[in-house]
């Protein structure tokens, strides 16, 4: 007997056709059986379902294949967790001035260890470890008795990769990684610094120029900094020589261009510290600020290098309190001769004479009293006084009550010499690009030349002399108060410009170098910091394209202070 098929009625509202044709369907499978077995032909209910499962599983596949066929010909890529470098993460080359090579990307890759595929745990262990003994052997066993896919080592070569990857190890796969390099390995190591694993600068021209080595690195150009390589290489090998004669515990040496600003060499040490002493160092520097404490002087209308000055005997400054001479003459001595002996009782009355607001105003826009603004996020702000009064004055006037980095000193330095203008320190090729701040006048400035060029040739920086370079500055010798006493091994340094002598508007350079705690020989400013200083100018002149020739000083050491008017038309 055939049975018709009959959908049952469903709750709520009529159903659509396709619904009805659909149940109706479902309902003539379900009662497939019955049929068969009334009519007596159970093959018939065999066949069904032999067919329903083939159906089923035709529908399956064919929907798998059409998924498959989509996502390798049409769907857009997505990340898969690491197997990919993620290329926006790449930086720019850093390069020096002249485009030499500081840091670079390349391409490393991490080894990863998937232990259900390794076949044989103990011979993959064992290969590996002669493949790649640098592989931590107990990483490698906990990844391979482990449950999971481990990254096991990163940073691999492509010629390391390829020895573990030709032991043809199942489970053992490789992806691949940006690992940033410098192949000047501790060369200028405190000016590049250093950028993490996910390409974020963390310290240096790496942290300072970030942004811009990322785009760098979209467009494939590179960020140039105004270090030269030749002089970061003078001035290192300088430096470490004198470490290495003396002893010392720390020190810093420098050059810029007084004119735009631009650092050419950056060095401290030790160089394998993680701390920049350029830029974060805090000194109680002594006489090198005796330089700022006449330009004020002069600039202020208080005092010219004839102006006379009683230091025939110690001066009292407070209650309990009077300065000396360490080189005493004991004498009346011009303003000159006050910088020439370097007599800090003569400076000290000049600062009294300025008085704390005028002294703080210079002091101020010498940027002695803020971190030295530049682009290396480590530039830190000095330890200022407390107070101003004239025994913090007199202080100040040579180089105690205050500790400045050595970033601080050079630009205050570079403003005296370049016509009287502050131009921002920068580690850009090109300097900042920002307008100088007038500071002095470039009448005080062309005065403040001269005078640091005499005290080269017949005062206290005899030794930072270079033949014909007409090298000029300042020494500077200060003890360190250890919580107890004050220690005489202290700090020695020299700041230097070279040439002293020309246009203000003259290609001209800043060198300042500063020794902190010698073990042996003297810690004097003179002795033991003007002698690096000379050999450095000495061997980056021709770089520069500084030529060597005659000035007056050298064949004038009976002539007359000149004055004013006389330096003015020297100029011209």
């Amino acid at each position: 007997m055939t049975v018709q098929p009959h959908p049952r009625p469903g709750p709520g509202l009529p159903r659509p056709p396709s619904w009805r044709r659909l149940t109706a369907l479902l309902w003539w499978i379900e009662h497939a059986f019955e049929r068969a077995r009334a009519a007596a032909r159970p093959e018939e209910d065999s066949r069904v379902r032999i067919f329903l499962i083939l159906a089923l599983f035709g529908v399956i596949f064919t929907g798998l294949a059409g998924r498959a066929a989509w996502s390798a010909l049409a769907a857009p890529a997505a990340p898969t967790g690491g197997g990919q470098v993620e290329r926006q993460l790449t930086r720019g080359d850093l390069v020096d001035r002249n485009g030499r090579l500081l840091a670079t990307n390349v391409v490393f890759y991490g080894l990863y260890v998937n232990p259900a595929e390794v076949w044989d745990r103990d011979l993959a262990y064992d290969a590996l470890r002669r493949a790649l003994p640098e592989l931590d052997a107990k990483r490698l066993r906990s990844a391979l008795d482990g449950d999971r896919r481990v990254l096991v080592a990163g940073g691999l070569t492509p010629a390391r990769r390829a020895a573990a990857h030709a032991l043809a190890l199942g489970g053992v796969s490789f992806e691949e990684e940006d690992g940033r390099v410098y192949p000047l390995g501790a060369s200028a190591r405190h000016v590049i610094g250093v950028a993490d694993g996910w390409g974020a600068g963390l310290t240096g021209a790496e942290l300072a120029f970030d942004a811009e080595l990322r785009a760098a690195g979209v467009d494939g150009s590179a960020v140039a900094l105004s270090i030269d390589l030749r002089i970061q290489g003078v001035v290192e090998s300088e430096l470490g020589a004198v470490m290495a004669e003396t002893g010392a515990k720390a020190g810093v040496a420098l050059v810029t261009d007084v004119h735009t600003g631009e650092i050419l060499a950056m060095a401290s040490w030790p160089n394998d510290g993680t701390r920049n002493l350029a830029t974060s160092g805090h000194y109680e520097m002594g006489s090198v600020l005796k330089t700022f404490t006449v330009a004020a002087g002069v600039d202020a209308g208080l005092a010219d290098m004839t102006t006379l000055f009683d230091a025939s005997r110690a001066l009292a400054v407070s209650k309990g309190r009077s300065i000396e001479d360490f080189h005493a003459e004991n004498r009346i001595m011009t303003l000159e001769e006050v910088y020439l002996h370097s007599s800090n009782i003569g400076t000290s009355q000049l600062a009294i004479q300025l008085g704390p607001e005028r002294m703080r105003d210079y002091f101020k826009r010498l940027g002695l009293l803020d971190a030295a603004p530049m682009e290396l996020k480590e530039s830190a702000a000095p330890r200022r006084p407390a107070d101003w009064s004239n025994s913090t004055l007199a202080s100040l006037s040579f180089g105690y009550a205050i500790m400045i980095t050595p970033v601080q000193m050079i630009a205050a330095t570079g403003a005296l010499a370049n016509g009287g203008l502050y131009v921002p320190l920068s580690l850009r090729k090109g300097g900042a690009g920002v307008e100088g701040r007038r500071i002095v006048a470039s009448a005080t400035s062309l005065a403040i030349l001269d005078l640091m060029r005499r005290n080269v040739v017949r005062g206290t920086g005899a030794k930072a002399d270079a033949p014909g370079l007409r090298v000029g500055g300042k020494t500077g010798s200060a003890n360190k108060w250890t919580g107890t006493e004050w220690n005489r091994n202290g700090v020695g340094s020299f700041a230097a410009v070279f040439p002293a002598d020309g246009p203000l508007n003259a290609p001209r350079y800043a060198v300042f170098v500063l020794i902190d705690e010698p073990a042996q020989g003297s810690s004097l400013g003179g002795a033991v910091a003007a002698p690096p200083v000379g050999r450095i100018v000495d061997r980056i002149a021709p770089i520069l394209g500084v030529e060597r020739r005659a000035d007056r000083w050298r064949t004038a050491d009976g002539r007359p202070t000149p004055t004013l008017a006389d330096l003015e038309r020297d100029q011209g």
